[in-house]
């Protein structure tokens, strides 16, 4: 069993898996940092220094200065301002995942695109694959069509 473990853990597509998961866990604390300290200052200033992070009902009636504070009251709240940053920062990493699978599809298209050399051809007489540069089917022997006899 542990055996066959070790063969699972450390094929080729388990370890890529694993390498994606932590990369794509990076990449996500990236894009939420660009999000709440970057992106969403900038929409709130543009929209008149609002603060998403402090945007929220309060669901018990009461008026609170900051999220903080209605937490801490222990009020219940629907975070809107919240929710707002996680739909941009979604967005994001969909737009950026969009973008990478664009690019691959393209290199994939490219390399479909490019013919393998053709280094065999069909005997008429035989109808069997040899090699294109064969003067006489090894099959049939009959002489192909546009080749002279080799003389001896």
């Amino acid at each position: 069993m542990i055996k066959e473990f070790k063969e699972f853990a450390l094929k080729g597509n388990v370890l890529d898996l694993a390498v994606g998961v932590v990369i794509g866990g990076a990449f996500g604390k990236i894009v939420t940092s660009l999000v709440n300290d970057i992106i969403t200052p900038l929409i709130g200033l543009l929209l008149g220094k609002v603060d998403f992070s402090n945007l929220f009902i309060s669901l018990n009636g009461s008026h609170y200065a900051t999220l903080q504070d209605a937490k801490a009251a222990g009020a219940a709240t629907l975070n809107y301002g919240l929710f707002i940053n996680s739909i941009i920062d979604f967005l994001i990493i969909a737009f950026s995942i969009f973008m990478v699978i664009k690019q691959l599809n393209r290199f994939k298209r490219r390399q479909a695109e490019v013919k393998p050399e053709v280094t065999t051809k069909e005997c008429p007489h035989c109808i069997t694959s040899i090699p294109i540069k064969a003067t006489r089917c090894p099959n049939c022997t009959s002489m192909l069509e546009g080749t002279q006899p080799a003389h001896s």
